[in-house]
């Protein structure tokens, strides 16, 4: 038995989550980037709505950048990832039938890795990443600093709460990372005994 080979090919499901601004999309691009080095096939994904930076990169909010495949459906993930190694995949609960895929994928002895919010501003539990969740092999809640009080934020806040849509593509101009205490959802809790 060829032990280094049994290491190589043993399947992960990497879910780095937390709200945004946490550097999720940084350690994912590590995970890629390291694939790479190690000389494994390597394909990245983002959805096509996202094009905050570039239309055909991953770009984290510090300017890295990794080229990527713009797919609207996990169906395009599952038909593109299975002639790689690694498939990562950047905001994956913007991407409908993304957990479906990736596990598919996991399952036949890809690495995945996904960099992900698991929860919306208004704070409902995003499908996709809730499906994922279960079959994964890391999870690395990342999260930011807040803005209101400077703690650790792990959730984030729309800016402006007029905004009817729970997937709103936007940065620091609509979004904001915060701590439990600073978030609409705490004043649901305040005065519970």
């Amino acid at each position: 038995m060829n032990l280094k080979n049994q290491r190589r090919h043993q399947p992960e499901l990497v879910v780095y989550t937390g709200p945004m601004f946490g550097s999720k999309t940084t350690k994912m691009l590590t995970d890629l980037e390291r694939a790479s080095f190690q000389g494994r096939r390597v394909v990245a994904f983002k959805p096509k709505m996202d094009e905050r930076y570039s239309s055909g990169e991953i770009v984290t909010h510090a300017g890295l950048k990794f080229e990527a495949q713009n797919v609207q459906t996990g169906k395009e993930i599952f038909d593109m990832g299975q002639d790689y190694d690694v498939v990562g995949v950047d905001e994956a609960f913007m991407i409908e039938g993304s957990a479906d895929a990736l596990i598919k994928l996991y399952m036949m002895g890809k690495m995945i890795t996904v960099s992900s919010i698991q929860l919306s501003a208004s704070g409902k539990v995003f499908e996709e990443v809730r499906d994922l969740l279960p079959w994964a092999t890391k999870i690395e809640v990342c999260p930011a600093v807040c803005v209101k009080s400077g703690h650790d934020a792990f959730f984030t806040v729309r800016k402006d709460e007029g905004i009817a849509s729970e997937i709103e593509v936007g940065g620091s101009e609509t979004y904001e990372p915060r701590a439990w205490s600073c978030t609409p959802f705490a004043r649901y809790t305040r005065g519970i005994d």
